[in-house]
């Protein structure tokens, strides 16, 4: 009988460590300000990002996902709560649980009361760009959220180096200055001089550390967020002489509201065209080193064989104008500012392109789901587990986004991209035929003819208003 117990009991323990072992990882990888457009994975064939190249090959690569607040805080709180930012009213700089309240569950914190060690590594919720990354410090983060947390300090913008300020600076005088502004570093020294290069070497020891047990891995990279600063290695390869700059047309903020007009754009930052050739040229190399920094992380991950084992998640927390429409920066709905990269790779699927319409949102509950976790029925987000097996799969027949203290509304189909200023649209519309004009050239709202289509997204946008200001409470916001 005490043989027997034994045995028993060793089946059990065998049995308990099996299971655990059976859950999987997730990798959890958030650039900031990267725009789609900025990957050769996508569409852009100047800039070289063989890494992310590398993961799109091997996972589902989303060509129309789309962030919901297209400025770093208020996007990360939305897709780490799994709630629009209308639903929660958050619109600034903070982590999101001021707003969801201590019982609801964010991403990470799900899996940390799952039995997952759960890390994050520089930016996940918000941090300020510069300074919180010149001090260290935890910005607005959720502590609740992790098991552990890492900071990666880096100089930022004092990086010893080739510096010069392209934004509100025409002559070229001005010296190099810290803030949300387009300076640009050449820096001295190695990868591991800043911020992302630290990061990726934390990132690195955490994933051989606790190969062991099961975790959730959120590693943030900063760049290529302004301060542009990278080593100097990085920018060889993109002399600004050879820029192509986009594609203008002859009075293209004509027919457009003011409200339309975003908050850098070429006049008002007083860009001369070399320095906006500078700015892309800087934003590129910048691409490049993070795009360096994610390969030795996904080498760790291949290096300690747990490929097989962990769901990686390449995304950004929102995209980035380039000189597009002279607009520069983010916090615009157009097109290059709502858009972002996504890369979604589970042990065992298929590598595929996706066409659906996917939101930061749906992260959230997709994870959740592949490592059969239970959510709550109340998120906003929808899973996109289906695409994994079948990329032809329709998860959403739109998108949406929110802008200007959620007060400026983008609701993007197939057909259709859709900006309203104000609920009342008093500000005025903007309508783009994404198949006839996917750059977003000729404003269609005015037109009569385009009268009806108008009509209905603002009848889409008012069910779509109604649907997200409910919260899990039951509450609705007015």
């Amino acid at each position: 009988m005490k043989y027997i117990k034994i045995l028993s009991i060793s089946f059990f323990v065998m049995t308990a460590c099996a299971q655990q072992k059976q859950k999987p990882n997730v990798l959890f990888i958030i650039a900031d300000d990267l725009t789609a457009t900025a990957l050769s994975c996508y569409e852009n064939k100047a800039c070289k990002t063989p890494n992310i190249d590398k993961l799109a090959s091997e996972g589902v690569r989303y060509t129309k996902a789309y962030c919901q607040y297209p400025v770093c805080g208020p996007s990360r709180a939305s897709l780490m709560s799994g709630y629009y930012p209308n639903a929660t009213k958050t619109f600034g700089y903070v982590s999101g649980r001021e707003n969801i309240g201590p019982d609801r569950k964010t991403w990470s914190q799900l899996f940390k009361e799952n039995g997952y060690y759960t890390a994050r590594v520089s930016k996940i919720f918000h941090m300020g760009v510069p300074i919180d990354i010149e001090k260290g410090s935890d910005g607005k983060d959720d502590e609740a959220s992790w098991t552990e947390r890492f900071n990666s300090q880096g100089p930022e913008w004092k990086a010893e180096g080739e510096s010069e300020l392209v934004q509100g600076n025409p002559d070229g005088t001005l010296p190099k200055r810290g803030g949300n502004v387009m300076t640009i570093v050449k820096a001295d020294g190695d990868d591991l001089v800043h911020s992302d290069g630290k990061t990726a070497e934390k990132a690195s020891e955490l994933i051989r550390k606790h190969k062991n047990e099961p975790f959730f891995l959120a590693v943030g990279f900063v760049r290529p967020h302004v301060p542009f600063v990278a080593p100097r290695t990085y920018f060889d390869p993109y002399p600004h002489e050879e820029v192509q700059m986009p594609e203008e047309v002859e009075g293209d903020w004509d027919d457009i509201p003011e409200r339309g007009i975003n908050y850098v754009t070429s006049v008002n930052a007083q860009m001369t065209l070399e320095q906006e050739k500078k700015a892309i040229a800087a934003y590129y190399a910048s691409v490049a080193y993070l795009d360096s920094q994610v390969g030795k992380v996904l080498n760790t991950l291949k290096q300690e064989g747990l490929e097989e084992n962990t769901i990686v998640i390449f995304t950004s927390d929102h995209g980035f104008h380039l000189g597009e429409h002279d607009f520069w920066m983010k916090v615009s709905v157009h097109e290059e500012s709502a858009r972002v990269p996504m890369i979604i790779k589970v042990p065992g699927k298929e590598p595929a392109v996706c066409h659906s319409f996917a939101e930061l949102l749906d992260l959230y509950p997709t994870v959740a789901e592949l490592a059969n976790l239970q959510t709550s029925e109340h998120l906003q987000g929808k899973s996109l587990t289906k695409t994994l097996d079948d990329p032809t799969f329709k998860v959403r027949d739109m998108a949406f986004s929110v802008t200007q203290g959620g007060k400026t509304f983008l609701l993007r189909t197939d057909k259709w991209a859709y900006i309203q200023y104000d609920e009342d649209a008093s500000s005025g519309i903007e309508l783009f035929d994404m198949e006839n004009d996917p750059k977003q050239f000729t404003n269609l709202a005015e037109k009569p003819e385009y009268a009806k289509v108008v009509a209905d997204f603002q009848e889409k946008l008012k069910t779509k208003l109604k649907e997200v200001r409910t919260n899990d409470l039951g509450l609705s916001y007015p």
